[in-house]
């Protein structure tokens, strides 16, 4: 199967944004026309586009659903979008935009039936947000008791396509990425495991892409701020992830 780069737009007010570890008082404005940026990132040849609605993370208001519709309309590659996906009815809200797989965050610990119902009109992959080891949730500002080890073994049997997984230390921070515990999250699944979260080189990229364990290896990256900052090119991006 094939390795994806995955470029980041997280929206706010309708705007392309970076948060800081999330932090919504540390927000950097990258660029007020997102539909522009996608289509942007398509021609340098993204394979998926990934989409965090903040807004609706923070509010479950899904205040950016024209501007991820739009998106979508102008793309020929898929999209995937989270953000405040809490219920069926704001799931399938999101489906009907034309969104190919939705992430489910926080909804995937307060109501984990969600992710199976979900499954049943569409594909999901599961955001797992890691703070000292433990899941964080509601935009990351609590912390549970759980690992991802439980979330592993809760949605082992569910139909997902992946877990998302982010260590919100490293976020924003193009500090680099947290090898040997990628190492040993795609070793303790069958399902795909997408990293997010501290990527700020194409070298980090390459020590992603080669990580290996049980016969497994990553199956994406989600990239963010080192694009806008221009640490590196999308297509850079690619050579050294995709391509090793």
């Amino acid at each position: 199967m094939k390795k994806n780069v995955f470029p980041a737009i997280d929206l706010i007010d309708g705007r392309c944004v970076r948060l800081l570890q999330g932090e919504y008082s540390n927000e950097i404005e990258y660029n007020d026309d997102p539909i522009s940026q996608a289509v942007s990132f398509q021609e340098e040849g993204a394979s998926w586009i990934h989409i965090v609605d903040l807004d609706a993370a923070r509010t479950g208001i899904a205040n950016n659903a024209s501007v991820i519709e739009n998106i979508v309309s102008r793309l020929e590659i898929p999209v995937q979008v989270g953000g405040g996906i809490r219920n069926l009815e704001a799931a399938r809200s999101v489906f009907d935009l034309g969104v190919t797989r939705i992430v489910i965050g926080t909804a995937a610990i307060d109501n984990p039936s969600l992710v199976e119902e979900a499954t049943s009109i569409g594909r999901v992959a599961v955001g797992i947000d890691l703070r000292n080891e433990k899941v964080a949730v509601h935009g990351w500002k609590t912390e549970t008791v759980l690992s991802y080890s439980d979330l592993f073994e809760r949605f082992e049997e569910v139909d997902v396509d992946a877990y998302i997984v982010t260590h919100i230390e490293r976020d924003g921070t193009l500090e680099g990425p947290d090898i040997d515990a990628y190492k040993e999250l795609i070793s303790s699944t069958t399902k795909d495991v997408i990293a997010s979260g501290g990527v700020g080189s194409t070298n980090d990229l390459r020590n992603l892409s080669e990580l290996s364990a049980n016969g497994r290896t990553l199956r994406g990256v989600i990239v963010g701020r080192a694009f806008y900052e221009d640490k590196f090119s999308l297509s850079e991006a690619i050579e050294a992830f995709e391509t090793v």
